[in-house]
């Protein structure tokens, strides 16, 4: 983004600071509170479980070291297989790695791009067998544990089908709700629809501690663990006793100071967020070869993202010619992320056809959808987009 950083600039996702955060961290500065003990942790991690309606909040450095706590506490084992979406940061894959799993990657769904839950179940009841207890991948033969359904951009993945599944063949459900803070499925918070849930609040996410992430949980045992992994697995803090291995991935009281402060106004920028996608659809509605990511009827979106599908042969150019032309004009997008059974560094996971995550990376396109956004700006937004279409070429 630095390039873009000029007067009339107009950034993808930016943090929105409005609130108590001056107040807040500076009450950190002022006690000493400034590290991994403090009482914003504890008022951010009860208020963050209360928004997703679970009993627990464990803080974490980041979202990534949420998830891969939380597989670790939902009992991933070296070598077990671990069901994840395909059309995701990459982070939830890589966490799968960080627990030594093999991750098996599930293409989206096209109409709302999430994992596709058909998919889930297919794999499930007709790629693997159960023996002894255990279920395992017909093919590879290795036991697979638990299912990590990521609701990518602010949309929920449809949970009934992989929830009934997995709880058939007792695999866990880990949902990685990083980018869906506030968003709901069938009345229900994401974050509460698995066993185990996981937030990010990087400085893009809809609201943010600068990084910090969030375990989230009904079971008192597996909120003990993840905390007690997140603080090195200290089992004599005097003698500095250790018995298993631990991590360092404890959120700083500064961080929970922001992150409460950013927490008061999280339905003020979901209001901002819908607002926001709600115009993006109706101007982009009316374009030729282009399409707006849409909502559920089972869903309420947090909106993180305003996402579009750019079809070249109708639009006249693809989705990165697109962004090259937004970017001409100080403007920037994002396309969505490489599906993971194409990178590189995910040789050796498990994937069957993953055609639809492949044309969505091709044609999607992620708008600026910061809460800041103003009614100009996105206007303009909308008015580069129209002009580079056909119908735009028509009226030169």
């Amino acid at each position: 983004m630095s390039a873009l950083l000029t007067a009339d600039a107009i950034p993808l996702c930016v943090p929105e600071i409005r609130g108590h955060e001056w107040a807040y961290i500076k009450e950190c500065l002022d006690t000493n509170f400034v590290s991994s003990v403090g009482p914003f942790v504890e008022r951010f991690e009860r208020e963050v479980a209360e928004r997703a309606g679970t009993e627990y909040g464990v803080g974490t450095v980041n979202g990534t070291a949420a998830l891969h706590v939380a597989l670790l506490v939902a009992g991933v084992e070296p070598g077990d297989e671990v069901l994840v979406s395909d059309l995701t940061f990459i982070a939830p894959v890589n966490a799968v790695r960080y627990a030594s799993g093999i991750p098996v990657l599930i293409d989206a769904e096209p109409r709302f791009w999430q994992m596709n839950p058909e998919r889930v179940v297919d794999f499930l009841e007709h790629g693997c067998r159960w023996s002894n207890g255990e279920l395992r991948n017909r093919i590879t033969g290795r036991r697979v544990r638990a299912v990590v359904p990521v609701h990518i951009l602010g949309h929920p993945v449809d949970m009934n089908p992989i929830l009934d599944v997995c709880r058939k063949y007792a695999l866990a459900v880990i949902e990685d709700a990083t980018e869906s803070l506030g968003a709901k499925y069938n009345g229900r918070p994401v974050g509460h629809l698995g066993d185990i849930a996981c937030f990010s609040f990087n400085g893009n996410k809809i609201i943010t501690t600068g990084g910090g992430g969030m375990i989230v949980c009904d079971n008192e045992a597996w909120a003990r663990r993840a905390r007690y992994l997140t603080t090195q697995a200290k089992d004599d803090p005097i003698e500095y006793v250790h018995h298993e291995i631990g991590y360092n991935y404890r959120l700083t009281n500064i961080q929970a100071a922001m992150g409460c402060a950013q927490l008061e106004l999280l339905d003020e920028y979901l209001v901002a967020k819908r607002r926001i996608a709600d115009t993006y659809r109706a101007a982009i509605g009316t374009l030729p070869g282009l399409v707006a990511m849409c909502e559920a009827d089972w869903a309420t979106s947090a909106w993180w993202m305003s996402t579009i599908l750019v079809n070249e042969d109708e639009y006249g150019m693809g989705s990165r010619e697109l962004l090259r032309q937004l970017k001409a004009h100080n403007i920037e997008s994002r396309p969505l992320w490489q599906p993971a059974h194409l990178s590189p560094a995910q040789r050796g996971a498990v994937a069957g056809d993953c055609h639809v995550a492949e044309e969505l990376n091709r044609k999607g396109l992620s708008l600026p959808s910061s809460v800041s956004l103003t009614a100009d700006q996105q206007q303009r937004v909308i008015e580069v987009i129209a002009r580079a279409g056909p119908l735009g070429k028509k009226g030169r």
